[in-house]
C-alpha cells in the first residue's frame, strides 16, 4: 500500500526537475496533453457510439450502385441498347428485420472501415505516449537520473543558502556604491558627496552586519559541506557528456518519428470518408449483394484528425527549434563572465561538457539559478566563508593563549593547519615573530599594520597572498623571513618587493631550471642573510652576482654534490659562510680570497684530510671555524697559524691525537672535539688562557692532565662517556666554572675541592646520582632541595 508520504515525495521529485525543462519541454507537455485529450474524446465517441448505417443497393450500374434517375433513364435506353440492365428483385420480398440490418452493419464496419478510421483514437494515444515517454527519458535514464537528482538537490541548497544572500548582498551594495559615485544624478555639492558617501558607508555596513547575523555557526559549516559537495558533482559531471549527448538523441528520434508521423497521417487522412461501398456475399439472405453506408463519425474523425496534425506540425516545429538551439550553441561551455563582471568573484571557472549543458537547461527556467550557484563555484567566496567560520572559531582570548617567547627572547604566535589567518590575529599588536604551518590559503589584510612590533615571518608549506597596502607595510618592516616549499613554484612573488629584509631562508626544491624563479633576489638590496636548504647542483648566479652586499650564506645541500665553487670568490663581502651537507671532499679554494670571512662552517661533509688549513692563514678575521661531521683523521701542523681562531668545533670525526701545535692558537674560546678517539690530552692545553669551552665527549680518555685545570677562564668543561676514574682535585682551580659533565665514567666519588667552584651549581654537574651523593653534605642537600 503507497502511503501519502511516500505521495509526496514522489510528487516533489518530479516538480523539482521543473528547474532542467526549458519552455519547449513545457509546451510540448502541453502539446501532449491536448493530443492525449483528442484521443480520449475519440476513443470515447468510438465506443458509445461509432457505428455504421447501411442500406441495399436495389439497382446496378456497371459495377456501380445507381442513384433513382439514373435508373429511369437507363430503362429507357436498354430498349435500345443492351450494355446495362436491372436486376430483376430476387430473394425475399419482404422487410426486412432489424436482425438483418444490424448484421449487415457489422460485417461492413469491420470489413470495409479502413483501419486507420477504426484505430484513430488508438493512434493518437499510441503517438502521445511515444512523444510523452521521449520528453522524459532522459530525465530518468539510468545514467543521467542520479547525476540530475544529485543536481538538483545540490541546486536548491545553494539557492536557499543562507551564504549565497550574503554574497549578493555584498555584490548589491558594491555596485550601489560604484554607480552612485560614477553617475550622479544631478551636480552634487561638497556636502551632498560626504552625506552620500556617509549613506553608502552605513548601507554597506549594515547589508554586512545582516548576513553575519543571518549566517550563524551552523549555517557556516552547513554552506563549508556544500561546497564540498559542488566541488566533488562538478570533477563527476565536468569531464562527461552523456547527459548532453542523450539530449541530443531524444530531440533526433523525436523528429524522425514526427516525419514518419505526419506522412503517413497525412496520406491516411484521406481515408476517412462519410460514404462507404460495402460489398457483402450474402444475397441468398438477403436478397441483394451491395449496400451503401454511412459512418456516423468520419466527419468528426477528420476534424479531429485535422487538429491533431496541426498540433504535430506545431510539435515538430518546436522540435526543429530544440535541434537547432542544441546544434547552433555551445552547449558544452558555460561562461560565468557576466557575473564575473557584476561581483567581487573574479575567479569563478567556466565550466564544461554535462556541467554546463545543465547549467544552460536551468538558465532557460531561470538564470538566477546559475547565478547562485556560481558562488558555490568561487574560491573567492569559499575562502571568505573559511574566514567568517574561523573567526568565529578563534577569539582573540583563544590567540592571546597561543604567545610564547621564543629563544631568542621574542613574542611568537604558531599557527598550525588553520584553513587561514584568523583576522583576531592582528588584534595582538605585541606579535614580534608569526609562524604560518601547512595552511593551505593564508592571507594577509591590512589590518597586519597594526602589529607594530612584528619583524619576523615563518611560511612552511602554506599558500599565502597579501594585499598591497599589507605589502607595503611588510616592505618596510619586516626583517627576517623563512619560507618552506615544495617546489619553487610555490615561492611567492611578493616577497621580492620587501626592499628592507635582511635575513632570507628558503627551503625547498631548485634546480638548474629553476634558478629563474629566484632571479627576484637581485632586488632585495637590504640582504644580508641567505639561507639555502635544498639539492642545488650549483650556486645560482643570482646570489654570486647580483648580491655582493650579502654577508651572510649559508647552504645546506642535503647530502647532494655541490659543485662550480669557483664563483664564491665574488663574495667578496661575506663574513659567514656555511658549506653544510654539499658532498665536499676538499676544502674550496675560493673561499680564500674572502678576506672578510669571520666564521666558516664545513658541517656534513666527506673531509678525510684538511691539509688546506694553511690557507686560512690569509684569512686574517677568522674567528670560527666548524669542521665538525666529517671524516677526518688527523689536524694537520699547520693549525697553528691560525693565530686569531677563537672558536674550533671538530667534533663527530675520526682524530686519534690533538697536535701541539693546536695549543699555539692561544685565543681559542671553544674547543669542541667531542665524538672522537683521542685518548690523550696533552698538558701543553694549559696554553689557552682564554678557552673557556671545552668539549670531548665520547672519547676514550682515562685521564686529565694538570695543565687543564690552568684554564682559570674554563666556564664549561664536557667530559662524558670516557674511561675517566677520577677527577682531580685541581678541577677547584676553575673558579670560573658553571657546568661540567662527567656522566658515563667509571669515577666513583667527587673530590671535595668541587664545592670551591662558587658559580657552578649543583644541577649543573652532569653525573650519576649515586657519583653525586658523595658530595659534601651541604651541596648534596642543596641538590635534593633542587629537584624536589
Amino acid at each position: 500500500m503507497i502511503t501519502v508520504t511516500e505521495l509526496k515525495s514522489l510528487a516533489d521529485a518530479q516538480v523539482s526537475y521543473h528547474i532542467l525543462k526549458p519552455w519547449w519541454d513545457v509546451f510540448w507537455y502541453y502539446i501532449t496533453m491536448v493530443m492525449l485529450m483528442i484521443a480520449v474524446l475519440a476513443g470515447a465517441l468510438q465506443l458509445t457510439q461509432s457505428r455504421m448505417l447501411c442500406l441495399p443497393c436495389k439497382a446496378e450500374i456497371g459495377n456501380a450502385c445507381a442513384h433513382p434517375l439514373d435508373q429511369v433513364i437507363e430503362k429507357i435506353n436498354l430498349s435500345a441498347n443492351t450494355m446495362g440492365r436491372i436486376s430483376p428483385s430476387r430473394g425475399i420480398q419482404n422487410d426486412l428485420h432489424r436482425q438483418q440490418y444490424a448484421f449487415i452493419d457489422a460485417v461492413c464496419y469491420e470489413k470495409q472501415l479502413h483501419w486507420f478510421t477504426k484505430f484513430f483514437p488508438y493512434l493518437v494515444f499510441l503517438h502521445t505516449v511515444i512523444f510523452a515517454v521521449c520528453s522524459n527519458f532522459w530525465l530518468h535514464y539510468p545514467s543521467t537520473s542520479s547525476r540530475l537528482e544529485h543536481f538538483v538537490a545540490i541546486l536548491y541548497k545553494c539557492f536557499d543558502s543562507p551564504w549565497t544572500t550574503r554574497a549578493l548582498s555584498e555584490t548589491v551594495a558594491e555596485q550601489t556604491m560604484r554607480n552612485w559615485t560614477t553617475k550622479p544624478s544631478r551636480r552634487l555639492t561638497s556636502e551632498d558627496t560626504e552625506t552620500r558617501k556617509q549613506s553608502i558607508q552605513h548601507e554597506a555596513t549594515a547589508v554586512e552586519d545582516d548576513a553575519s547575523s543571518v549566517l550563524d555557526k551552523k549555517e557556516g559549516e552547513l554552506a563549508k559541506a556544500l561546497f564540498e559537495k559542488v566541488r566533488s558533482f562538478r570533477l563527476h559531471v565536468e569531464q562527461k557528456d552523456i547527459i548532453y549527448r542523450l539530449y541530443l538523441k531524444q530531440i533526433v528520434v523525436k523528429v524522425i518519428a514526427l516525419l514518419i508521423i505526419i506522412s503517413y497521417v497525412s496520406y491516411f487522412l484521406m481515408h476517412i470518408t462519410f460514404e462507404i461501398d460495402c460489398k457483402l456475399d450474402i444475397e441468398a439472405f438477403t436478397g441483394y449483394k451491395r449496400y451503401q453506408c454511412v459512418y456516423s463519425l468520419a466527419a468528426i474523425f477528420k476534424v479531429l484528425a485535422t487538429v491533431y496534425i496541426l498540433l504535430v506540425f506545431l510539435y515538430g516545429f518546436v522540435c526543429f527549434y530544440s535541434l537547432w538551439w542544441m546544434l547552433r550553441n555551445s552547449l558544452k561551455q558555460y561562461s560565468f563572465e557576466a557575473v564575473r563582471e557584476k561581483s567581487h568573484y573574479s575567479d569563478i571557472p567556466d565550466v564544461q561538457n554535462d556541467f554546463a549543458f545543465i547549467l544552460h537547461l536551468a538558465d532557460q527556467y531561470d538564470p538566477l539559478y546559475s547565478k547562485r550557484f556560481s558562488i558555490f563555484l568561487s574560491e573567492v567566496s569559499e575562502n571568505r566563508l573559511k574566514q567568517i567560520n574561523l573567526n568565529n572559531e578563534w577569539t582573540v582570548e583563544m590567540l592571546r593563549n597561543k604567545l610564547i617567547r621564543n629563544s631568542k627572547d621574542k613574542i611568537e604566535l604558531h599557527l598550525f593547519m588553520l584553513s587561514g589567518v584568523p583576522d583576531n590575529v592582528f588584534e595582538l599588536s605585541e606579535i614580534e615573530v608569526m609562524k604560518l604551518e601547512l595552511i593551505p590559503d593564508a592571507k594577509i589584510t591590512p589590518m597586519i599594520t597594526q602589529l607594530v612590533n612584528f619583524k619576523e615571518l615563518h611560511i612552511y608549506h602554506a599558500t599565502l597572498t597579501v594585499d598591497l597596502q599589507a605589502l607595503n607595510f611588510l616592505a618596510d618592516n619586516l626583517e627576517t623571513l623563512h619560507l618552506k616549499f615544495t617546489s619553487v613554484e610555490k615561492i611567492p612573488s611578493w616577497i621580492f618587493l620587501l626592499k628592507n629584509l635582511k635575513e632570507l631562508y628558503l627551503a625547498g626544491c631548485i634546480d638548474n631550471y629553476s634558478f629563474t624563479h629566484v632571479e627576484g633576489l637581485k632586488d632585495l638590496k637590504n640582504l644580508t642573510t641567505l639561507y639555502l636548504k635544498s639539492s642545488i647542483p650549483r650556486i645560482p648566479p643570482v646570489v654570486t652576482d647580483m648580491l655582493p652586499f650579502l654577508q651572510k650564506l649559508s647552504i645546506d645541500n642535503e647530502g647532494n654534490r655541490l659543485l662550480i665553487l669557483i664563483s664564491l670568490k665574488k663574495m667578496i663581502n661575506l663574513t659567514s659562510l656555511e658549506l653544510i651537507n654539499c658532498d665536499l671532499e676538499r676544502i674550496p679554494h675560493s673561499i680564500f680570497s674572502l678576506t672578510e670571512l669571520r666564521e666558516i662552517d664545513f658541517r656534513g661533509n666527506n673531509f678525510k684530510t684538511v691539509e688546506e688549513i694553511i690557507s686560512f692563514q690569509h684569512l686574517a678575521k677568522l674567528t670560527c671555524l666548524k669542521l665538525w661531521h666529517n671524516s677526518i683523521a688527523y689536524i694537520p701542523l699547520q693549525i697553528g697559524a691560525l693565530a686569531n681562531l677563537e672558536q674550533l668545533y671538530i667534533s663527530h670525526n675520526n682524530i686519534e691525537k690533538m697536535p701541539l701545535q693546536l695549543f699555539l692558537c692561544t685565543k681559542l674560546r671553544v674547543l669542541d672535539l667531542s665524538y672522537n678517539n683521542l685518548n690523550v690530552i696533552p698538558d701543553e692545553i694549559q696554553l689557552l688562557k682564554n678557552l673557556q669551552y671545552f668539549a670531548v665527549t665520547n672519547n676514550s680518555l682515562e685521564m686529565l692532565p694538570d695543565g687543564l685545570f690552568r684554564c682559570s677562564k674554563l666556564q664549561c668543561l664536557l667530559l662524558g662517556r670516557n674511561s675517566l676514574t677520577s677527577l682531580s682535585p685541581h678541577v677547584g682551580y676553575l673558579m670560573n666554572l658553571i657546568k661540567i659533565e662527567l656522566v658515563g665514567n667509571q669515577i666513583e666519588s667527587l673530590p671535595p675541592e668541587l664545592e670551591s667552584c662558587q658559580s657552578l651549581k649543583p644541577n649543573c654537574i652532569i653525573v650519576e646520582t649515586n657519583v653525586l651523593h658523595t658530595l659534601p653534605s651541604y651541596a648534596k642537600d642543596n641538590h635534593k632541595s633542587t629537584h624536589r
